[in-house]
């Protein structure tokens, strides 16, 4: 369904060498786009990148997207004509101990690359990757809409809730529907929930923490077992992002604007529940405790209202957790025992691809 849109088409990622970077690129990879990544190197010790030897796959290009003059310059060389932006940092309790990291990266990263685009022209799609978390959290028991205000308790949901705020002046100010015309780019930004999957080593993420407790043999340690998220494999808000990004290049800015890309509410789980699961899915002896150290704040509820995406996207969730999860397992359990990750990686899209075509 996507491929006259991406087969031989230049796409650009930031952020490419992180876990949900990789994911997309290989997605796009098979559907044939010539995909060009910037990015620093692999934030993590192993990496689905290096896994997935995707720099033999893709052009991957090392960089920061604080370095405007280097951002600038892939632009101008390879011409892409969509980008997605996903280059964050993106771990909420290391933006307690480097803020100034969190708030340049997250915010000034997204600015440059923005103005990149400005200065340069040629680029037709622009989708910005932030996050659920980038609403002001009210504990709320209702899923938050696109309307609701920025916000943002800690440095990356503050961090986050600023680069939607970047996104919108420059969607006002440069590239303004009004006059699509005559700069003839189409601007969107995107918010998902907790995304899980094969392959996400970041440290302070429960997927992982849960998988590489139960590799070493270990009890897994829980900060927050009642708090509850909006689990979601990977595969679903990438779904979205390239859906959306199909919509903007064919039918210009009317699809703009703010998206959210979340589960379904019944896939909105406490961290025990997901715990449990994960531990019958392993086996053997995995357990778990609660975690009784010092932790900063996070938010006890957060969901994510998507009906807009449902209603004028036609998009849909295609994996109940159950599915998602098992997935997920199965993929840590192939890299346990020393299996070949790509094909089992590339497996997964084709089996999602599947089931989006079966759904309709």
């Amino acid at each position: 369904m996507f491929e006259h849109t991406y087969r031989n088409r230049t796409v650009l990622i930031t952020g490419h060498t992180g876990f949900k970077g990789t994911w997309l690129s290989l997605w796009l990879n098979h559907l044939g786009s010539n995909v060009i990544g910037y990015a620093l190197k692999p934030p993590t010790q192993p990496s689905l990148f290096e896994l997935c030897a995707l720099n033999t796959k893709i052009t991957s290009i090392e960089g920061d997207v604080r370095d405007f003059d280097h951002l600038k310059s892939v632009i101008q060389k390879h011409k892409p004509e969509i980008i997605f932006h996903l280059a964050a940092q993106s771990l909420v309790r290391r933006s307690y101990y480097e803020p100034l990291e969190t708030y340049s990266t997250n915010v000034m990263g997204t600015l440059y690359l923005l103005d990149a685009i400005r200065q340069i022209g040629g680029v037709k799609v622009i989708i910005n990757v932030t996050s659920d978390k980038c609403y002001e959290n009210r504990e709320s028991v209702r899923g938050y809409s696109e309307n609701d205000p920025m916000g943002g308790r800690d440095p990356y949901s503050s961090s986050k809730g600023c680069a939607e705020l970047v996104t919108t002046a420059y969607l006002h100010s440069y590239f303004n529907p009004e006059h699509y015309e005559k700069h003839g780019v189409s601007i969107a930004s995107v918010r998902s929930g907790n995304v899980i999957g094969g392959g996400d080593w970041a440290e302070d993420r429960l997927i992982p923490d849960c998988i590489k407790a139960l590799m070493e043999k270990r009890p897994i340690l829980v900060r927050y077992p009642e708090a509850v998220r909006p689990w979601q494999h990977v595969l679903e808000p990438l779904f979205g992002y390239i859906l959306l990004a199909q919509l903007l290049y064919q039918k210009g800015p009317t699809f703009g604007g703010a998206w959210n890309f979340g589960p379904e509410d019944s896939s909105a789980k406490p961290v025990r529940w997901i715990v449990e699961r994960i531990v019958e899915d392993w086996g053997g002896k995995a357990c778990w405790e609660i975690d009784q150290g010092f932790h900063p704040y996070e938010a006890h509820t957060l969901k994510l209202d998507c009906s807009k995406a449902k209603l004028k996207l036609g998009w849909h969730p295609q994996w109940d957790l159950e599915t998602a999860l098992r997935l997920t397992v199965d993929w840590y359990k192939a890299y346990g025992h020393h299996e070949d990750i790509l094909p089992i990686t590339v497996r997964q899209i084709e089996q999602y691809e599947d089931r989006i075509k079966r759904k309709g």
